[in-house]
Parts: C-alpha cells; sequence; structure tokens
C-alpha cells in the first residue's frame, strides 16, 4: 500500500514536472520570437549595437527550447508546439524591460523546477536547470546594463 501511495505521488509529481517543462518551453519559443522581431525592429541610432544583441540571444533560446523539448519526451510527455504570447514593441526601452522582465520570469520558472527535479532525484536536469538559470541571469544582467544608459530615460 506505501509503496502504491509512494508511486502515486510520483508520478503526480513527474506530471507536474513535465507540465512546468512545457511552460517553460513555450516561454523559450516566446523569447526566440521576441528576439527575432525585436532585431528585426529596433531602429535609430540603437540598432547597430541592439540588432546583433537581440540576434545573439536567438541561437541561445532556441538551443534552451530544444533541450526542454528533448526532456520532455524522454521524461514521457509531449512537447508544447504553442509559444507564450510575445508583445511588439519599437520603442527601444520597451524592448529591453520587456526582455529583462522575460529573462527575469524564466529564472524564476527554472529556480522552481530545479526544486521538482531534487524532489524527484533527477540530478541531470537540476544540473542542466543550473547552467540555463546561470544563461539566463547573464542575460538578464546584461539587459539591465544597457537599461542603465541614461540616454534611455
Amino acid at each position: 500500500m506505501a509503496d502504491n501511495v509512494r508511486k502515486i505521488k510520483e508520478d503526480s509529481q513527474l506530471q507536474e514536472l513535465i507540465d512546468g517543462l512545457n511552460v517553460d518551453l513555450a516561454n523559450e519559443y516566446a523569447a526566440s520570437i521576441m528576439y527575432t522581431t525585436y532585431s528585426a525592429a529596433v531602429s535609430g541610432l540603437y540598432r547597430t549595437v541592439l540588432k546583433p544583441f537581440f540576434e545573439d540571444e536567438i541561437s541561445d533560446e532556441i538551443g534552451h527550447a530544444k533541450y526542454l523539448a528533448d526532456k520532455i519526451v524522454t521524461l514521457g510527455g509531449t512537447p508544447t508546439t504553442v509559444p507564450a504570447e510575445v508583445p511588439y514593441h519599437t520603442d527601444v526601452t520597451k524592448m529591453l524591460t520587456e526582455a529583462r522582465d522575460a529573462e527575469q520570469a524564466t529564472i524564476e520558472r527554472y529556480e522552481k523546477r530545479k526544486q521538482q527535479a531534487e524532489d524527484l532525484n533527477m540530478t541531470e536536469l537540476v544540473t542542466k536547470l543550473e547552467d540555463l538559470i546561470a544563461d539566463e541571469t547573464n542575460h538578464r544582467d546584461e539587459l539591465n546594463r544597457l537599461l542603465n544608459d541614461s540616454r534611455l530615460s
């Protein structure tokens, strides 16, 4: 009986993890779309700096999405094909703020996912999530530095 209860609890925890990873995947898709559209839309004096910055982020986000999709399948789930909503901006400050806020939200989701993986003793996933958190933290910090430009006020 106790083994059955433990199995049901683990199955429930695993499904919650898979569902959460799908939310993360939808947001990585959205980040790829956001950086793609922002790289196209950015204009003015900031274009020469921000276009390549946004373009460089695209490959990171796609790499994260590929990992998440593979992990979801490995865990027995089905990866989502629907991205989270992506707001469109042409104002540089709004672009940078939106991107920074998206990176922060991703960090928070990955911290939660890391705890879920720890609860299920999934060491590889915990380690990979730590790497993803480090990547997203670097992205967020770089965006904060860009937003510190007094000309954006």
